[in-house]
């Protein structure tokens, strides 16, 4: 029978990158949120003598082959399992291509858990595979393995390595968030030869890269970790994948305190210093989303990822939509959502 599952968005709160390595990578901190809005995945699956698969969509510009972040997945957890199947699955789009949103990382992820629904495989039968999983995750992708966590993660080095941080609110609470999806294509290649022109210009050095970014790692969770304290905090135990919970009934303002602590902490999308300069009405979007100095002001707005997506966080769905409104009126799309914590991410994902 086959399994159908949500294929969850990610914003970055926040995103520090460092100098270019030798490697050609860059070194990264980031902080990761899961977002409601999703695509879906229907994944059927049956062992067999040779292994098959099969990829379709409802959207022409979703690779149907080997390129597809969600082929290369199953392919690969395959191999590594030493089984044989084959594999039928279908990509329902609904989340922007390309836009810092993290489609197509999420889309490999959905189809591992897919697959493991339809073969019975995971860490019941395999206490290894955990571990395993986030191996194979981080070879697809550098922002594939923080799916397999959800919620609010803390990702570091090329983004692959991730850990469970509080999430932004207690439960399964979620702050209200807008994302604006302009038309304008930003190349993700292209702002990381940006970058690399102004971290020449700026004679950023590998030693003070690394002293930047470790000091970024440890505030961001710092701060996080304080902040949950203020409205309780969630568990993750990494190796049981079981969530518990610790609240308190302090009420008020859920989406302020923990988010106001990040605020606090000056983060920020590095990647905006090089693609606002290529793409000013994205700077002009963030003002917008902003809306600084109001009373529906966003307790936080940014670029995520590379963009061209940009997103809000805001205290009420009234204030979002006012958001939603003002992009409205500068003719550019929006979606509004909710951030989706740790457990919520789970519980909802797989809808067989």
């Amino acid at each position: 029978m086959p399994t159908t599952v949500r294929s969850h968005a990610k914003i970055n709160l926040g995103l520090g990158i460092g100098a270019p390595r030798a490697d050609g990578f860059h070194g990264l901190v980031t902080i990761y949120q899961t977002l409601a809005l999703h695509d879906l995945l229907t994944v059927t699956a049956q062992r067999a003598e040779t292994t098959t698969i099969q990829l379709t969509s409802n959207d022409r510009r979703v690779p149907t082959d080997g390129r597809n972040t969600a082929w290369k997945m199953v392919e690969l957890a395959l191999h590594t399992l030493g089984v044989s199947a084959e594999v039928s699955i279908h990509i329902d789009k609904r989340l922007p291509i390309q836009g810092g949103l993290g489609a197509g990382s999420a889309n490999a992820v959905a189809a591992l858990v897919g697959l493991e629904t339809e073969l019975g495989i995971g860490q019941e039968s395999d206490p290894t595979w955990g571990a395993t999983r986030l191996q194979i995750a981080s070879q697809v992708g550098s922002d594939v393995p923080l799916f397999l966590i959800g919620g609010t993660v803390l990702g570091l080095d090329r983004g692959q390595m991730v850990f469970p941080v509080p999430d932004l609110l207690s439960g399964e609470e979620s702050a209200w968030c807008v994302v604006a999806t302009p038309s304008v294509g930003v190349s993700t290649p292209q702002a990381f030869r940006d970058w690399d022109a102004l971290c020449l210009r700026t004679r950023l050095t590998a030693e003070a890269s690394d002293a930047k970014l470790n000091e970024l790692s440890r505030v961001l969770a710092s701060a996080l970790t304080w902040a949950s304290s203020l409205t309780g905090v969630e568990a993750w135990n990494g190796s049981s994948g079981v969530s518990s919970q610790i609240r308190n009934d302090g009420g008020g303002d859920l989406a302020g305190p923990q988010v106001s602590a990040l605020v606090r902490t000056g983060i920020a999308n590095d990647f905006e210093s090089v693609v606002f300069l290529q793409h000013p009405l994205l700077s002009e979007i963030k003002r917008t989303l902003a809306a600084s100095g109001t009373p529906e002001a966003a307790l936080h707005a940014s670029l995520s990822g590379s963009g061209s997506a940009l997103f809000g966080l805001y205290r009420g769905q009234g204030d979002a939509e006012a958001a939603c409104e003002r992009l409205r009126v500068m003719g550019v799309r929006s979606l509004l959502t909710q951030t989706l914590p740790r457990i919520a991410y789970w519980r909802q994902m797989i809808l067989k």
